[in-house]
């Protein structure tokens, strides 16, 4: 009985090894460390300290930011984008980065008219998430009715 209980044991510990081996689909061209993960920048946008009134030129300034966002996604800079509702922290909306340094998202986000001019702030945070990310916009190019 004690050799049954103990060839159980060992045959139990023989699989549970055997399962950690890598999965069938592993696809080491996305970037991914051994559990498919990877760093990105996660930015939150917020409320900047300029205060514009002119209406032409605060949607300017927006329009360029949209446009910025088209051209970072473009780029495969930027892989998530979009708006937060409401909040008493003033934060405005998101971005991820597919960048490993917070120095690379700053040198990006400089080109963005809303930060430049203050009419928005970022804050940057490290982030670890899967590596499967940057197949997010190509997805969801292929569910949406109309282009913003």
């Amino acid at each position: 009985m004690k050799y049954i209980l103990l060839l159980f044991l060992l045959l139990s510990f023989c699989l549970s090894v055997s399962s950690q081996t890598a999965t069938p689909n592993y696809d080491k061209l996305l970037g991914g460390d051994d559990y498919g993960m990877k760093t990105y920048i996660l930015v939150i946008l917020k409320t900047g300290p300029n205060k514009i009134e002119d209406k032409k030129v605060l949607d300017s300034l927006f329009k360029g930011h949209i446009q910025n966002i088209g051209r970072l996604a473009a780029n495969g800079k930027l892989i998530v984008a979009g708006p937060l509702g409401k909040n008493d922290k003033t934060y405005r909306g998101i971005f991820i980065l597919n960048v490993k340094s917070i120095e690379e998202a700053v040198v990006l986000l400089e080109t963005d008219p809303t930060i430049k001019d203050k009419v928005l702030e970022a804050e940057l945070f490290k982030w670890y998430g899967s590596a499967a990310l940057p197949t997010y916009l190509p997805n969801h190019e292929k569910i949406e009715k109309k282009k913003m």
